[in-house]
C-alpha cells in the first residue's frame, strides 16, 4: 500500500469510504452522510491545524485513510489528539488497517502530540483489537452515551502515550 498526505481532491473517495460507516455501522456516531465539501473542509482543517490526514492507495485507488484531530478544545489538552482509521468496506481483513496504524504512529512522533485517544463503540471488536495490538489501553467505559439505529450505545476510550 502507498500512503501519502491527503489533499482536498481526495474528498470524494474519503467520503465514499466514511459515509458507508455513517449509514451502516456504529463505528462513527455521526448519523448523516458528509458532503464532499465537508470532507474537503475536514482535510483542510486537519492540515492547517498541524494534524495528520493521510490516505492509503492500492493499485491507484484510495482504500483507506487516517486522521487526527483535537480531542478537547481547552488549551491544556493541546498535546492530546483523537485518531480515526477507516478502510473501504471491501478492503478490511487484508492488513491495511495495520499498515495505516503503523504509519500514523511513525508520523505522530514528528508532532507535538503526547497522547493519542481512540474513542470506540464497545461493539466494535475489530477496532478494539487493532488499538490493543499497538499498545493502547482502555481507560474508560461510558454507558449509553450515543444513540444510533434506535439503540443506546456504550463507548470506551483507549489511550496511548506516544512521547515521554
Amino acid at each position: 500500500m502507498n500512503i501519502r498526505k491527503a489533499t482536498p481532491n481526495d474528498a470524494h473517495a474519503i467520503c465514499e469510504i466514511y459515509n458507508y460507516y455513517v449509514e451502516n455501522t456504529v463505528a462513527t456516531f455521526e448519523t448523516a452522510p458528509i458532503s464532499e465539501n465537508e470532507g474537503e473542509q475536514r482535510i483542510n482543517n486537519a492540515i492547517s491545524s498541524g494534524h495528520l490526514f493521510y490516505v492509503g492507495k492500492v493499485d491507484g485507488k484510495i482504500i483507506g485513510f487516517y486522521c487526527t484531530r483535537v480531542w478537547n478544545p481547552r488549551s491544556a489538552y493541546e498535546t492530546t489528539a483523537e485518531e480515526s482509521i477507516f478502510l473501504h468496506k471491501d478492503e478490511t481483513g487484508k492488513n491495511y488497517g495495520t499498515q495505516l496504524f503503523e504509519h500514523l504512529l511513525k508520523n505522530i512522533k514528528k508532532t507535538n502530540i503526547h497522547t493519542l485517544i481512540g474513542s470506540i463503540c464497545l461493539s466494535n471488536e475489530s477496532s478494539i483489537r487493532l488499538h490493543e495490538k499497538f499498545g493502547f489501553k482502555q481507560v474508560s467505559h461510558m454507558k449509553e452515551v450515543g444513540r444510533k439505529f434506535d439503540q443506546w450505545l456504550d463507548i470506551g476510550h483507549w489511550q496511548l502515550i506516544v512521547s515521554n
